[in-house]
């Protein structure tokens, strides 16, 4: 319910500037009137459901996680598309964004379809971050079998130019503590959490840059402790019902502009609608390749909602960071990191160097000038870069044209571009000693470690970590990285205005980067 999105909208400081000036004053119209029925022509569904598709792993997931790294953008998407499909009691989804863009619209599409089949749908986003309008997200809260809450409500939703200023001079912490987790869990069964949110560019669909991002598909087992996650947060005092923030009398219901927008081959390519239909054979054949790795011990980490005491001004930890600081610890040959965000603290530089005085070795693959979306936060990495470097960390800087972008993208959108967007690194990951992946919301930032809740999977499986190593490794060869020393690194490839915008954020403190 903000401005349109741009290439430096996806940061917090930012975003703030627009919510000030701009509010919600994008009042266009997202959805356009209907001309003509395109639904009519739209296949049913298979005739089946998630519990019939899950049956030959039935007791594999009372005491084993099923686990899959959702690396492409397509998979991703079509994922969710499949477990949306065929959800039948429950859908509870967890962001930090929330886009009503192509993406954003459709995914609304198949919640309201779901709910339509009386499946009880909860939406919570956090608020500082929705691109989406007033009338749009109330339209969805009306729902019988839908309800949506915004998480710490003190900077957008329902706040006028004075409530905002007040909340962020007044609860300057506060107004900063955002909810980073992203969750989307399936009947309690079945759940994907990493670093993508739900807008175009995290999938792979947008035509000015997109993100490379990482999550994991989870299956039984552990899928407990992220249900007990989102029911924790949901029903925290922090997460208000979007009723309570904003009026809306709908004296007639109508999602048919939605549905007709979701139908519209325009929207939807009639391509990635088939891939969708064939998911359950897909997952099917997933199971029997031995593709889905049935695991003990897998961890899902969660901060709690507030992420702690707020006793220590924009500090104070959380559970992920020191579960973080303890895995990192634990390692005795090499730590492998992808991160968009790379601004370390003292405790982290020591951290960092303690263990490379021991012979581990420490690669990070993080943003360059070039790939990177926000601002403030490679400032904030441009301050400590000298000093890692001389610790001994190995570092990559991400290229914006990176030829992993033809792998990971949607191949669909790829092959009708008329030009290149910009690539991203969006993926926080961790592999540790070949034996454990991190997958992640959690950035290597002083915002992740102390203000935002975030969430990690640890999964303690040598096949994964050899399987996701290879690909950070792949991702820091010449064709898609940098390899930045102290002699030299890539910031003065970019003009020289944009090297200008870095270095005036210079005044923004690194306890909020």
């Amino acid at each position: 319910m903000c401005a349109s999105k741009s290439l430096n909208f996806k940061h917090f400081l930012l975003t703030f500037l627009l919510l000030l000036v701009g509010g919600c004053d994008n009042t266009s119209d997202r959805l356009p009137l209907i001309t003509k029925d395109y639904c009519g022509n739209i296949l049913e569904k298979p005739a089946t459901n998630l519990t019939q598709q899950l049956m030959p792993v039935a007791d594999q997931m009372k005491d084993k996680t099923g686990v899959y790294i959702l690396e492409q953008g397509t998979e991703a998407i079509l994922t969710r598309a499949w477990l949306t499909e065929y959800a039948e009691k429950t859908i509870d989804v967890q962001y930090f964004i929330f886009s009503t863009d192509n993406i954003g619209l459709i995914a609304s599409d198949y919640l309201i379809q779901a709910a339509d089949r009386g499946v009880k749908v909860r939406l919570l986003v956090d608020d500082i971050m929705i691109d989406a309008k007033a009338d749009e997200l109330l339209l969805l809260d009306a729902h019988e079998n839908l309800s949506i809450r915004i998480y710490n409500p003190t900077a957008n939703v329902g706040k006028n130019l004075f409530q905002k200023v007040g909340s962020l001079v007044t609860d300057f912490h506060n107004f900063n503590q955002r909810m980073h987790n992203k969750t989307f869990t399936v009947d309690g069964k079945v759940s994907i959490t990493g670093g993508r949110n739900i807008a175009d560019e995290y999938f792979g669909y947008d035509h000015a840059f997109n993100f490379r991002d990482r999550d994991v598909l989870l299956i039984g087992g552990e899928v407990n402790a992220v249900q007990n996650s989102f029911n924790q947060f949901w029903n925290d005092e922090l997460s208000v019902p979007i009723s309570q923030l904003m009026k809306e009398n709908y004296k007639k219901l109508s999602y048919e502009t939605l549905h007709q927008y979701a139908c519209d081959p325009g929207n939807f390519l009639p391509e990635v609608r088939a891939q969708i239909y064939s998911m359950p054979e897909t997952i099917k054949a997933m199971q029997e390749g031995n593709k889905i790795k049935w695991l003990d011990n897998i961890e899902y980490v969660s901060d709690k909602p507030g992420k702690n005491n707020h006793e220590q001004f924009l500090g104070g930890g959380g559970l992920t960071t020191q579960r973080l600081i303890e895995l990192v610890k634990s390692a005795k040959k090499s730590i492998t990191i992808q991160t968009p965000y790379l601004v370390t603290t003292e405790l982290s530089e020591d951290l960092f160097k303690t263990l490379i005085d021991a012979g581990v070795e420490i690669k990070i693959l993080t943003n360059s000038i070039a790939s990177n979306d926000n601002f403030e936060a490679f400032n904030g990495y441009q301050r400590v870069r000298k000093s890692l470097l001389e610790i001994g960390v190995d570092i990559y800087e991400f290229k914006p044209d990176a030829q992993i972008r033809k792998k990971v993208m949607s191949e669909e959108m790829y092959r009708n571009l008329t030009s290149v967007p910009i690539f991203t690194l969006h993926a926080k990951s961790m592999v540790i000693d070949d034996k454990i992946t991190v997958v992640a919301t959690f950035n290597l930032d002083p915002r992740s470690a102390n203000l935002n809740t975030e969430s990690i999977t640890v999964i303690p499986s040598p096949e994964i970590a050899k399987e996701v190593k290879a690909g950070m490794l792949l991702e820091m060869e010449p064709q898609n990285a940098w390899h930045t020393t102290l002699d030299w690194n890539p910031d003065n490839l970019v003009d020289t205005s944009k090297q200008i915008k870095v270095k005036m954020r210079r005044v923004v403190p690194k306890s909020i980067l």
